[in-house]
């Protein structure tokens, strides 16, 4: 464009992270890697990267997931935009804007590091801190995202397998809420809300006990929870 000098201004630099939660033996886990290289080498972090000139954020999130990470091709993966971090100290390099994805995994395979990462591995949410540049505060805020999110929409069945008891549904809310939930409560909400989880004919599944197999839903395909499943420290509270 004539006149227009694209020296200007400053450069900087956008990068990708990603807080990937998953649900192992009950509990919340992310997915961390071990930076390989300064700045905190040696440190656990996020895994992410710098964007590249000729490709989207998602692209980049989706790229360095299985740069760094060995996951490549994950079928289930839910992936979505969390926010941009832009503090301007928040990389020792130089001015780095970082657009922060979260994202969800049912049974998810092992890692492996790679790319710039020495190792990568599924961590327990209340053990993964402290890590390196602003990575706790995304951490939190995807965890904050998510738990807010479980009540009012459908994310939940994105942590469950295609087809899924109302145990391992429960599960989720309890590993992502931190709190246990009263069974017989929990599925009177489930199957009284439109759209939440549709039966699969014929289909069940033990679980261990010693009764009866548990019958398996999949998801309703409802955009919004109404009512919604409000966790227990809310519950009486306005929508």
């Amino acid at each position: 464009m004539r006149g227009y000098d694209k020296h200007a201004y400053e450069p900087f630099a956008v990068t990708v992270d990603l807080a990937v939660l998953t649900v192992r033996a009950g509990a919340l886990h992310v997915l961390l890697v071990e930076r390989g290289q300064e700045p905190y080498a040696g440190r656990w972090a996020l895994p992410g990267g710098f964007v590249q000139p000729a490709e989207s954020a998602e692209t980049a999130a989706r790229r360095e997931l299985a740069e760094e990470t060995g996951l490549a091709d994950v079928s289930g993966l839910h992936l979505e935009q969390l926010r941009t971090y832009s503090e301007p100290e928040r990389d020792p390099r130089m001015r780095v804007v970082s657009v922060a994805f979260t994202a969800l995994l049912p049974d998810p395979p092992e890692p492996h590091g790679g790319g710039d990462a020495a190792q990568a591995r599924w961590v327990p949410y209340d053990g993964a801190r402290p890590l390196a540049f602003d990575h706790d505060r995304i951490l939190a805020d995807a965890h904050e995202r998510v738990g807010a999110r479980l009540e009012h929409t459908g994310l939940a069945t994105a942590f469950c397998p295609p087809e899924f008891t109302l145990g391992e549904l429960q599960q989720v809310y309890e590993a992502v809420w931190g709190t246990p939930l009263d069974r017989p409560n929990f599925r009177r909400k489930v199957l009284a809300t439109p759209g939440f989880v549709a039966p699969v004919a014929g289909a069940a599944r033990l679980t261990g006990g010693r009764g009866k197999p548990a019958a398996l839903y999949r998801p309703g395909g409802a955009a919004v929870l109404h009512p919604p499943l409000l966790r227990p420290s809310r519950e009486g509270r306005p929508a």
